[in-house]
C-alpha cells in the first residue's frame, strides 16, 4: 500500500536538478514471474536515461527481501506484502523499516501472477455468498474478525440435508506465499487454523506444471459436496462454483471479475509490492526513486498482456505501518 513516506521518497526527485542526468545502477531482486515486466521497465527507462542500467536477480519474493536487507539489491519486488519477519529483519539491520509501495495489481486468473484469491463451493451447494468474518470463522480458531467457530453448513444458514453436515476445507499450504496472504487478509495473520478439517496443497515440483496448487484444490473440491476451497480463477471447472465475498455483513457481496479486481473492490485482490531502503530524513536515492516514478507512470502501468493489471488506489486501501 502506498504510504506517505513512499510518496515523499518518490516526490523529492521531481524537483532534483539531477533529474535529467541520472546515471548508475538499479539492482532489482524478487519474484521471477515479473521478469517480462521488469525487462520492459528496464528498456523503457533506459531510453529515457541512457546512463542508468537495471540489473535483475529475480529468484523469488523471499530472496528478494533478503537481498534488500543484506545490501545486494536496491529494490525488492514481491508478489505479496512483506512479512512481519522480513520487516523485522530489515529493521534489525537498519533500525528503521523498509519503505514500501504497491506498484501493480495482481491478476484475475493467471496462476503465479499474484491472482486474486477466490472461495469456491461444490456446484451442488446452495450457499450464495460469504462475508470475510464468516470465512474467518470457517477457517480459523482465533477469531480476530468473527465471534466464534463455524464448522457446519447449518451455521452458515443452510437447512435441510445440509444443516448438520461438517464443512471440509481445501486451501494452499499455509506457509506458501498464497497461504500467508490468505492468513493476513482473512485471519488477521493468525496461524491458528481449523487444522482438523483442512487439507493443504502445494505446487507440483514438476516444472512443466508450475503454480498448479489451485488446480489440485479444485479437483479435490469437485469430489466433495461438503467442501469449501480457496484457490483462483485460473482453472475453470464446472463442477465447482465461485462465491461472491462481502467485506462485512452490511456490504454487498462482490464477485471476482477483471473490473472489480482493477477497481480493487473485490476483497481478496493481491498486488505487487516494491520495497526499498529510504532512511528517515535523508534524501532518497535519485536513481531508485526515478525508476519507481516511471514504474508508477502511465507508461509503466501499461497492460502488457502478462496477467498483471495496473495499480489503482481504492477507498479500501489503508496505510501500512512501514513507517511511523
Amino acid at each position: 500500500m502506498k504510504t506517505v513516506a513512499a510518496f515523499l521518497c518518490l516526490g523529492l526527485v521531481a524537483a532534483s536538478p539531477l533529474h535529467a542526468e541520472l546515471a548508475g545502477i538499479v539492482r532489482v531482486a524478487g519474484n521471477p514471474e515479473l521478469a517480462g515486466r521488469v525487462a520492459y521497465w528496464a528498456e523503457a527507462f533506459r531510453r529515457q536515461h541512457p546512463a542508468v542500467r537495471v540489473e535483475t536477480h529475480l529468484t523469488g519474493s523471499d530472496t528478494g527481501m533478503a537481498a534488500l536487507y543484506t545490501g545486494k539489491a536496491d529494490l525488492a519486488l514481491l508478489g505479496r506484502p512483506p512479512t512481519l519477519i522480513e520487516i523485522q529483519a530489515f529493521e534489525w539491520i537498519f533500525r528503521y523499516k523498509p519503505t514500501q509501495v504497491q506498484v501493480l495489481t495482481g491478476s484475475l486468473d493467471h496462476p503465479g501472477r499474484s491472482p486474486a484469491l477466490v472461495v469456491f463451493v461444490h456446484r451442488d451447494n446452495p450457499l450464495r455468498c460469504l462475508t470475510l468474518a464468516q470465512l474467518e470463522a470457517v477457517f480459523g480458531t482465533e477469531h480476530r474478525r468473527s465471534t466464534g467457530n463455524i464448522r457446519t453448513w447449518g451455521e452458515l444458514g443452510l437447512g435441510g440435508e445440509w444443516k448438520d453436515r461438517p464443512i471440509k476445507l481445501y486451501a494452499p499450504d499455509a506457509m506458501s506465499g498464497t497461504g500467508r496472504f490468505f492468513r493476513q487478509a482473512v485471519l488477521g495473520n493468525s496461524r491458528m487454523m481449523n487444522w482438523a478439517a483442512l487439507t493443504e496443497f502445494t505446487d507440483s515440483a514438476d516444472a512443466r506444471t508450475p503454480h498448479d496448487a489451485g488446480r489440485q484444490i479444485l479437483t479435490a473440491l469437485a469430489g466433495d459436496r461438503d467442501g469449501i476451497a480457496v484457490a483462483n480463477l485460473g482453472f475453470p471447472d464446472d463442477r465447482v462454483r465461485p462465491l461472491p465475498l462481502a467485506v462485512e455483513a452490511a456490504a454487498p457481496p462482490v464477485s471476482a471479475t477483471r473490473e472489480t479486481v482493477l477497481a480493487r473492490e473485490y476483497p481478496l485482490v493481491r498486488a505487487v509490492t516494491a520495497c526499498w531502503n529510504c532512511p528517515p530524513g535523508a534524501p532518497p536515492d535519485p536513481v531508485v526513486s526515478e525508476f519507481l516514478r516511471f514504474v508508477l507512470s502511465e507508461d509503466g502501468q501499461k497492460d502488457l498482456g502478462d496477467g498483471y493489471l495496473p495499480y489503482r488506489s481504492s477507498r479500501h486501501d489503508q496505510p501500512n505501518s512501514s513507517r511511523p
